[in-house]
């Protein structure tokens, strides 16, 4: 009894320290996953608590289990939009973008590692997919808004790379012990089986659970409980069957994440808890497992995968990847950054260690060591990265925070929180005045807060800097309220020099815009006034706004984008909506040089 006593006390302050390192995580600009791994190895066998953890088999199992519910999770919070722009590209990048990954880190590997080409193989298939738990992790709370086509490619692509990266690793593992009883056509026939149950799987499941939950009246905490134990149910059945459970469980998530019920309301919440229980299980237990020592005298080979991986595969594989869709090299360039490595590689690093393969211990401690590289690397300067390849984009539309509270089986009502900004428009103004944009009869505040302390609001009441107000609306007013909030004098400005001083509406013709009266003429536009085709389509100057962008994007808009008119003259992308129509549209002027 003792002995189990002392598990639960060590398990759970192991967990509670892994939590409460957490709050250093913002202040140091270390990501909180690495913080995990640090206090699972500070308990290991060569830490203060020096726990001898070495069950191969055991830390496989709390793996599988913690990334699948990761995976489901992410598929809860991916929004169907964000398959409208980023699922063809992700596609690409978790099928052919990890093969090339693997095919170029290979080559280098076998020749750093002067090992034969199955074991080089081996070792880049184990860190060549990027992680789950980390992208979503760094990419939901790092506290960067990015444009919607490089969120949504980066997202889609963590969720769906793990059948392949899981595949080819098996496939090696076997190629290293067995050479001769293995074929092309075998491997080729496994990953359709992979992928093609996993999809049906998951698809079919998400489905009827989607279906499902709105019959089913529970207790409001066991709505969670029964979506994540469905999910894993998914997750070991599509297993048993042959398929990707890891791909099966991500779609079931996306497919009960985008029918949104009174059922499914709060579900968010204790997923999101359920999520990052299971990251801290998940890398306390790899960081128990790992040998620090022996991570150590592997540490020049870890660097030098991890560099080249960074700096030359990747970019290669993103660049053949996603260049056919029309994306920018900047977006590229950060795509190609964003590939973290977390949980998976070092629980891929696992599998050839349980098989026997020679050297396989020498495979966990490089792969360990790779995932510290990135995580410290990359993880740290995601926000610096997304400035220099300008894929960031300032807003000023985003409410603090937003609870939906179901009324009924079929109706909800939306709160939102709202924080006054220093110097914002809404100071000095009553809360209920602060715009005529909104009809007062679908507005009300719920609650004033002051100081900590609730504030009953009156015919006198005036917002102060540091106020919050919560309100509970009807209709899609959230932006306008929020832009009356944090819409300060250096905000506004950072948003007018993104998207220009003027905005336009999409229907507008290009030829009716004033600024442009005396410039169709202009040598900088000589290239855009062609004769009108004789196939009857319109000259730059016969469209309008939208027809002009959508022409020169040749991809789906999103906000952010920028269209070259001329070299002074630029169109901006500020909003889109969920069907991907053009809302508005900023027009940018930027002052040429004076000759000398």
């Amino acid at each position: 009894m003792d002995t189990l006593n002392i598990l639960y006390l060590v398990g759970a302050l192991l967990i509670f320290a892994s939590i409460m390192a957490s709050t250093l995580s913002a202040r140091l600009g270390v990501p909180l996953l690495l913080l995990f791994l640090i206090v699972g190895m500070l308990a290991g066998e060569q830490g203060i608590l020096g726990i001898e953890f070495s069950q191969y088999a055991l830390a496989n199992f709390v793996g599988q289990a913690a990334l699948a519910c990761i995976l489901l999770d992410g598929g809860l919070r991916t929004s169907f939009k964000s398959f409208r722009v980023g699922l063809k590209p992700a596609i690409t990048l978790a099928t052919w973008g990890v093969l090339a990954t693997v095919m170029v880190l290979g080559v280098f590997v076998t020749w750093l590692l002067d090992v034969d080409w199955r074991f080089g193989l081996l070792m880049a298939a184990i860190v060549g997919s990027t992680d789950a738990a980390a992208v979503f992790s760094l990419l939901r709370n790092g506290g960067v808004k990015l444009n919607d086509r490089v969120q949504a490619t980066l997202e889609l692509e963590s969720g769906g790379n793990d059948p392949l990266a899981i595949l080819l690793v098996t496939g090696l593992i076997a190629l290293n012990v067995d050479p001769d009883g293995q074929s092309v056509l075998g491997f080729l026939g496994l990953l359709l089986q992979q992928l093609g149950v996993g999809l049906g799987m998951g698809l079919l499941f998400g489905y009827l659970l989607s279906r499902l939950l709105p019959k089913v009246h529970l207790a409001e905490g066991m709505y969670a409980i029964l979506i994540l134990s469905a999910g894993l149910a998914v997750f070991a059945a599509t297993n048993m069957l042959g398929g990707s459970g890891f791909l099966a469980v991500y779609l079931t998530g996306v497919m009960i994440g985008n029918h949104k019920v009174r059922s499914t309301e709060h579900v968010m919440r204790v997923m999101d808890s359920f999520a990052w229980l299971s990251q801290a299980v998940l890398f306390v237990v790899l960081g128990l497992l790992v040998t620090p020592s022996n991570v150590l005298n592997v540490w020049h080979y870890s660097v030098a995968i991890a560099a080249f991986m960074i700096f030359v595969a990747r970019p290669i594989a993103v660049y053949t990847s996603v260049k056919p869709f029309k994306f920018k090299d900047r977006e590229i360039g950060f795509i190609s950054w964003v590939g973290l490595r977390g949980a998976v590689p070092i629980t891929l690093a696992l599998l050839p260690v349980m098989a026997g393969i020679d050297n396989a211990f020498m495979l966990f401690d490089i792969a360990f060591g790779v995932v510290v590289v990135s995580l410290i690397l990359q993880g740290t300067t995601i926000p610096i990265m997304a400035n220099l390849f300008k894929v960031r984009i300032p807003t000023n539309k985003d409410p603090k925070e937003e609870h939906e509270v179901w009324v009924s089986d079929k109706a909800s009502i939306t709160l939102y929180e709202f924080e006054v900004q220093s110097g914002a428009f809404a100071i000095g103004r009553h809360p209920l005045e602060i715009s005529k944009r909104v009809n007062p009869d679908e507005i009300r505040i719920f609650a004033l807060v002051r100081g900590q302390q609730i504030v009953v609001t009156d015919e006198e009441t005036k917002l102060k800097f540091g106020d919050s107000v919560w309100y509970a609306m009807r209709g899609n007013h959230a932006s306008k309220i929020a832009k009356i909030f944090n819409d300060t004098t250096l905000n506004h400005k950072a948003i007018d020099d993104f998207y220009g001083d003027w905005l336009l509406s999409p229907s507008v013709k290009l030829g009716d815009l004033p600024f442009f009266t005396g410039a169709m003429t202009s040598e900088s536009l000589v290239d855009n006034l062609k004769p009108k085709p004789k196939d009857g389509s319109k000259s730059m100057w016969d469209q309008t706004v939208a027809e002009y962008v959508k022409q020169r994007l040749a991809t789906a808009p999103v906000s952010g984008d920028t269209v070259v008119i001329s070299d002074e003259w630029s169109l901006v992308i500020k909003e889109v909506d969920d069907k991907g129509r053009l809302r508005t549209i900023g027009l940018k002027h930027r002052e040429l040089p004076t000759a000398v």
